[in-house]
C-alpha cells in the first residue's frame, strides 16, 4: 500500500529522479512484496517486470543501496529489504498481522536486512517483533551459513563471520587458523561485500578477481559482476564468468567493462556453457587461420577455371 503523502516526502520529491521515483514505486508495489519489507527478487526479474535494461537495474539498485541508502541488497539470496517500509505500512497493528509478520521473519535468510528493516518502524510492538526474533536466531545463525546451506543443504559454511564466537574443537581451530591465515586478503575482501556471508560460486569469483589484479577494493565492480549469477541465461553462470575472468587476464584487460563485454557477446551468440564456448572458439580460430593462409597464398584461382596445357600448339 502507498499512502497518499508518500509523493510529499522530500527524499522522493526534491532528491529523486523520475527513473529513481519508478524504481523505488516499483519496489514498494510489486506482487512479490511481503508484510515484512523483505523480499526476494532478482535483477533479471526487475530487468523483465520494469523493461528497464539489466545494466540499468544494475546501477539503480547500487544507487539506492549506496546514494539514497533506502535498501540493502543481498545477491546471494536475492533478498531486498526496504528501510522506510514501516513507516509506510506498519502504523496499524492487530493479532493477523501480527500472526503474518512472525511467519514471513522465520523466511528471511541474510537475519542482517531484519534490524535494517526494525529500525524504522515506529509502532513500538510492531518493532518488537522484528527485534525480538532477531535477537533470539541471530545466536543461531552464527553456528552455521544460512545461505549457504539454504544453496547446498549438504555444503559445509566456509567462512565465520568476524564477530563470530563459535565453540569448536583444537582440531578445528587449527585447521581454520591455517585456512584463514593461507586467504586471509581474500576472506576479507568477500566479507566486504553487502552481507558478509556468500555462496561457493561467489567466494571462487571474488577470489579470481582479487587474486588476479582486477581491484580489491571495487566493491562495486564485483557485485555487478556477481548478479550475472543470477541475471544470465548461462546454464553454468559460475565456470563461464571465471572463464571471462581467465580471458580478460590472459589479454591484460583487467577491467569490468571488458568482462561483461566477453559476457554479453557469449550471451548473443546463445552459448550457454562452457564446453559451448570452447567448441564456439576453437572454430572461430580455424577460421581465422584459414583466412589467414589464404591471403599468403595470394589470389585465389577461380573455381571454374581449367588449366589446358595444349592450348596454343599446333598438332
Amino acid at each position: 500500500m502507498i499512502r497518499c503523502d508518500f509523493w510529499e516526502d522530500l527524499e522522493v520529491s526534491d532528491v529523486m529522479t523520475i527513473e529513481d521515483r519508478y524504481f523505488y514505486f516499483f519496489l514498494l508495489t510489486n506482487f512479490r512484496t511481503t508484510q515484512i519489507g523483505i523480499y526476494k527478487i532478482s535483477p533479471k526479474k526487475i530487468s523483465s517486470d520494469t523493461d528497464l535494461s539489466i545494466e540499468k537495474v544494475h546501477s539503480l539498485v547500487d544507487r539506492f543501496v549506496n546514494h539514497h541508502k533506502l535498501i540493502r541488497y543481498n545477491p546471494a539470496t536475492k533478498e531486498v529489504a526496504i528501510k522506510n517500509w514501516g513507516k509506510h505500512n506498519l502504523n496499524k497493528g492487530g493479532k493477523p498481522m501480527m500472526d503474518c509478520i512472525k511467519s514471513e521473519l522465520k523466511q528471511v535468510i541474510d537475519m542482517s536486512l531484519i534490524p535494517f528493516i526494525s529500525e524504522g518502524i515506529e509502532k513500538k510492538e510492531m518493532r518488537s517483533l522484528y527485534d525480538d526474533y532477531y535477537n533470539k536466531n541471530n545466536v543461531n545463525q552464527y553456528s552455521s551459513n544460512p545461505i549457504e546451506e539454504h544453496t547446498n543443504q549438504d555444503s559445509k559454511s566456509e567462512n565465520l563471520d568476524e564477530n563470530e564466537s563459535v565453540i569448536i574443537s583444537a582440531t578445528e581451530q587449527d585447521q581454520q587458523e591455517k585456512d584463514n591465515n593461507s586467504k586471509a586478503e581474500s576472506d576479507s575482501n568477500i566479507k566486504q561485500l553487502p552481507q558478509k556471508q556468500e555462496t561457493k560460486g561467489v567466494k571462487e569469483i571474488v577470489e579470481f578477481w582479487d587474486n588476479n589484479g582486477f581491484g580489491v577494493s571495487n566493491m562495486n565492480a564485483k557485485e555487478q559482476l556477481l548478479s550475472w549469477l543470477d541475471a544470465s541465461n548461462f546454464s553454468q553462470p559460475k565456470k563461464v564468468i571465471l572463464k571471462a575472468l581467465t580471458i580478460a587476464c590472459a589479454n591484460n584487460k583487467r577491467k569490468l567493462n571488458y568482462v561483461i563485454g566477453i559476457l554479453k557477446n557469449w550471451d548473443h551468440q546463445s552459448l550457454r556453457t562452457v564446453e559451448e564456448i570452447d567448441l564456439y572458439q576453437e572454430k572461430q580460430n580455424k577460421n581465422q587461420k584459414q583466412n589467414t593462409y589464404n591471403e599468403k597464398a595470394g589470389r585465389a584461382i577461380p573455381g571454374e577455371f581449367v588449366l589446358d596445357i595444349t592450348a596454343g600448339e599446333d598438332g
